[in-house]
């Protein structure tokens, strides 16, 4: 049934789009993937398009919807192309940052990007996403107001390492260690139990208790009991981490974290957007684990409306072409007509599903919300 629906929006969609006169209406193009591996990703976005056309309510916007392929250059190239040519200069999409040089070759055409990889605006491509650079930032933040000036931000050694390197030179540099683990759960324990000091710390637990046994007073009797209750002693020398991680690799970080005994309580742990991802209450065994993410409410709000309508769970990253869409109309509405990419170089905040964004210093950033693991809940810091 699902399908039925998504091929008919697919065709009424491009039906509106050959009978109706180009200066009179405004022409999006969504240019995702309709096929290939991320199929479902593409049903996705188109769907939650037609969600936000229904609530804008202006009969003046026409979405076209065109095939990229999935990392299919030859496919995304054949869209686009076919989109100018039928008078679609603004087009949401694509999602990945991929293919961006592809897009430079096409000066006349306006792309809002569903990237989160680079927050800086180009000639021709605002990405939207939620980047890792605004949730640093938002960390930041977080942990200043927390008085912790002893922060180690963790990260794997992978095909991105290169890019968070590049990222975290944005934070204040004198407060930040950086910590590279091994994607290897056999080796990543090892490295975790030396970044904590783990050996020395169980070594001089032991060294106390013996030499505590060896006391006949009260005092020493007394202590003997309260270490007995502890792994390791002595305390570990940050106050605070950032864990850029995602699913089973976060889960072991955190896991090896707890083994080598960092005590939460003590140490504010943290990691980046995790699209409230529920698995995090049944395999975390820290009890607050904060991080930055989209607002909680509206993206519960979007996902139960979305689930109403069409039967389907969306995909996290679908609620970003909502907001997509919500901008261009808004930005035409303002302007009456977009013929830049300036036009979008908006001085006021805008809200959105995903909460505030701006424009500033040729870059678009996320005001992000500090959200923790409570329980089973996620709760707002």
């Amino acid at each position: 049934m699902i399908r039925i629906i998504i091929t008919f929006l697919f065709y009424v969609f491009i039906l509106l789009n050959s009978n109706l006169i180009a200066d009179e209406k405004l022409r999006v193009g969504l240019l995702a993937p309709f096929s290939g591996k991320y199929k479902n990703l593409g049903d996705s976005l188109l769907l939650s398009t037609q969600l936000a056309l229904d609530e804008i309510d202006n009969k003046n916007i026409i979405i076209i919807p065109k095939d990229s392929g999935s990392d299919d250059k030859v496919k995304l190239n054949v869209s686009i192309k076919e989109m100018i040519a039928s008078g679609t200069k603004i087009i949401i999409g694509p999602m990945t940052a991929t293919s961006f040089t592809e897009l430079e070759k096409y000066n006349e055409a306006i792309f809002i990007s569903l990237s989160n990889k680079e927050p800086k605006i180009s000639k021709n491509v605002i990405n939207i996403g939620i980047s890792l650079e605004s949730q640093l930032k938002t960390l930041e933040k977080f942990l200043v107001s927390n008085k912790r000036d002893k922060t180690i931000i963790l990260y794997p050694k992978n095909n991105y390492e290169k890019f968070i390197d590049k990222k975290i030179k944005h934070l204040n540099s004198n407060k930040f260690r950086v910590f590279k683990y091994s994607s290897d759960p056999r080796i990543l324990t090892g490295e975790i139990e030396k970044l904590t000091n783990y050996k020395q710390r169980k070594n001089n637990l032991k060294n106390k208790k013996d030499s505590l046994k060896k006391q006949d007073d009260e005092k020493s009797k007394k202590e003997l009991k309260t270490l007995d209750k502890l792994y390791t002693l002595g305390s570990v020398d940050f106050d605070s981490i950032i864990i850029i991680d995602f699913g089973s690799s976060l889960k072991s970080v955190l896991a090896s974290l707890i083994y080598s005994d960092v005590d939460d309580k003590e140490v504010l742990f943290t990691t980046v957007n995790q699209w409230f991802d529920k698995s995090l209450f049944h395999e975390n065994s820290v009890k607050d684990l904060y991080f930055p993410s989209v607002d909680m409410i509206q993206f519960k709000k979007h996902n139960e409306k979305y689930y109403k309508t069409f039967g389907l769970r969306p995909d996290e990253i679908n609620i970003l072409a909502y907001d997509a869409l919500g901008l261009i109309h808004y930005v035409w509405k303002r302007n009456k007509e977009i013929k830049s990419i300036s036009d979008f170089f908006i001085k006021q905040k805008i809200k959105g599903k995903i909460g505030t964004f701006e424009f500033k210093n040729n870059k678009v950033s996320q005001q992000l919300k500090i959200y923790k693991t409570a329980g089973n809940k996620f709760k707002e810091y």
